[in-house]
C-alpha cells in the first residue's frame, strides 16, 4: 500500500476514474444502533447539466430558455415526471424506478462554495471540502472517516481501501492507505478530448503534444473519424461506442459494490466517471448527455445489483463539480456554469423527493445571467448524509472535515431512521 497525498495535476484530473477506501469496522455508534451503513460517492468529472438531467417542466421559463432543445414531458422523447413540476432525463428509468419505490432523491439548483468555472480549481473544491482551491492535500470523506476512529488513530492493519482505476481522487486521500484496481479495458478519449488534451500539451509540454498528435493521426487511420465515439450524435456511430461506456461504468461501479457489501469488505468508497464537459452537441434527449445518463442509471443498477442485501443499509451520492449554462451555445451544448443536481440513490434513504429551493430562470434571476442560480449549499447535503448516516459528529464536520462551513447546516431527513 501506498500514500498519494500530492494534490492532482491536470493530467491526472482529466483520466482519473475512481476509488474506493474504508475502514475495516463502523463507528461504535452505527454498530451500537444494530446498522451497518454503506456509502458510496461518485464524482462526474466535467460537470453536469443539472437542467439537462432534471428538467424544471413546471417553471413558465423553462421553454423559452432551451427551446426545442427543452426536455418536457410531451415530447418526442418524454422525460419521466418526478413531481408536479421536475421531470427526470428520459435514459434514466432506473433512477426513476428507484425515485418511486422512495430509493432515490435529487437536489437541484446546488453547488460548492466555488464560483469560478476551472474544472481543476472546481474538483479541487469538491473532493477537499476546502472554499478555496489548492488549500489541502486531503480530502473530506478521508478526514471524516478519520474521525470516526478513536482519536483519529489509523491502523492499517484493520483497515481497508480499493481504487477503482489508475488515479486516486483527492476526496479520499489522507491517513489512510489506499489500493488500486483497474479495470481490464479502460475508456478511450473521444475526439473532443484528445483535442483538448493536445491544445493542453501545445501550451505546457511540447513533446508530449508531438507524442499525442502522431497517435491520432496513426488512430485516424484506422477508419473514419468519430467511429465508434460513445459521445456521437450519428445513430450510425453511436452503438459500439455506447455500448463501451456503459460496460466501463457498470463494470467500475459493480466491483466497489461487490467489496462494500462483503462483511468484511469496506463501508465507504469513492469513484468517479469522466466524459461530462458537454460543450458541443449536447444532446439532452439523444446524443451526448442522454448517453452519459443512461450508462450512469446503468451504473446504480449494477450497484444496487451488487450490493445484495446490503443495497437496504447503503446510500450512494452522485455530485459533480459545478453545473452548465442554462441557454444552450451556438455549437448545441452548453458552457461551464454553477448551479446543479445531485443524485442520491440507496435502500438507507428517505427518498421519492426532488429538494429543491427554486431560484426561477429568467434573466434576472440566473447567476450573472447565465447559469442556474445555486440555492443549497452542496456541503449542507454532505454534512447530512456523513451526520445522520455514519454518525460523524456534528461538531467534528464544522471543524475538520469542512472546515469553511461552520454556518452550513447538515441537511436533516436524508435517510430513513434505520
Amino acid at each position: 500500500m501506498s500514500l498519494a497525498n500530492h494534490l492532482p495535476t491536470r493530467r491526472e484530473l482529466l483520466i482519473g476514474s475512481g476509488a474506493l477506501f474504508a475502514w475495516s469496522q463502523m463507528p461504535k455508534l452505527a454498530r451500537a444502533e444494530g446498522r451497518d451503513p454503506r456509502l458510496l460517492v461518485i464524482i462526474l468529472r466535467g460537470a453536469l447539466d443539472g437542467l439537462g438531467a432534471v428538467a424544471p417542466v413546471g417553471d413558465p421559463d423553462w421553454i423559452s430558455l432551451r427551446g426545442e432543445r427543452a426536455l418536457v414531458l410531451d415530447g418526442k422523447t418524454p422525460a419521466l415526471p418526478l413531481d408536479a413540476f421536475f421531470a427526470l432525463n428520459p435514459a434514466m428509468p432506473n433512477l426513476h424506478r428507484l425515485y418511486n419505490s422512495r430509493q432515490a432523491l435529487i437536489v437541484h439548483a446546488t453547488a460548492t462554495p466555488y464560483r469560478e468555472r476551472s474544472h481543476f480549481d472546481g474538483q479541487d473544491v469538491l473532493e477537499s471540502g476546502i472554499s478555496k482551491p489548492g488549500a489541502i492535500g486531503s480530502g473530506w470523506l478521508n478526514r471524516a472517516l478519520v474521525a470516526l476512529e478513536s482519536g483519529g488513530r489509523v491502523d492499517p492493519r484493520g483497515s481497508r481501501a480499493l481504487g477503482v482505476g489508475a488515479v486516486t481522487p483527492l476526496v479520499v486521500r489522507g491517513s489512510a492507505p489506499v489500493m488500486s484496481w483497474v479495470p481490464q479495458k479502460l475508456l478511450s478519449a473521444s475526439e473532443d478530448t484528445q483535442n483538448r488534451l493536445l491544445d493542453l500539451y501545445q501550451h505546457t509540454d511540447p513533446k508530449l503534444a508531438a507524442v499525442l498528435q502522431a497517435r491520432m493521426r496513426l488512430a485516424s487511420l484506422g477508419g473514419p473519424a468519430g467511429m465508434g465515439d460513445p459521445m456521437s450524435e450519428d445513430p450510425t456511430l453511436m452503438p459500439p461506442g455506447i455500448a463501451r461506456v456503459r460496460a466501463y461504468f457498470a463494470e467500475a461501479a459493480g466491483t466497489a459494490a461487490r467489496y462494500l457489501a462483503r462483511p468484511d469488505g469496506p463501508r465507504v468508497g469513492a469513484m468517479g466517471f469522466v466524459g461530462w464537459d458537454t460543450h458541443i452537441a449536447e444532446g439532452a434527449a439523444s446524443g451526448q448527455l442522454f448517453n452519459l445518463l443512461g450508462a450512469l442509471d446503468g451504473a446504480l443498477a449494477s450497484i444496487e445489483t451488487n450490493m445484495g442485501a446490503a443495497w437496504h443499509e447503503t446510500v450512494v451520492a452522485v455530485v459533480t463539480e459545478f453545473g452548465r449554462t442554462a441557454r444552450i451555445n451556438g455549437t448545441e451544448g452548453t458552457d461551464h456554469g454553477t448551479g446543479t443536481v445531485a443524485f442520491l440513490t440507496g435502500g438507507a434513504l428517505k427518498g421519492g423527493r426532488v429538494i429543491a429551493d427554486w431560484p426561477g430562470l429568467k434573466p434576472a434571476q440566473l447567476f450573472e445571467d447565465r447559469d442556474l442560480k445555486p440555492t443549497t449549499d452542496l456541503r449542507a447535503v454532505l454534512k447530512g448524509l456523513l451526520l445522520d448516516h455514519l454518525r460523524v459528529e456534528d461538531s467534528v464536520l464544522a471543524s475538520t472535515v469542512f472546515p469553511d462551513s461552520a454556518d452550513v447546516a447538515p441537511m436533516s431527513g436524508l435517510v430513513g431512521s434505520g
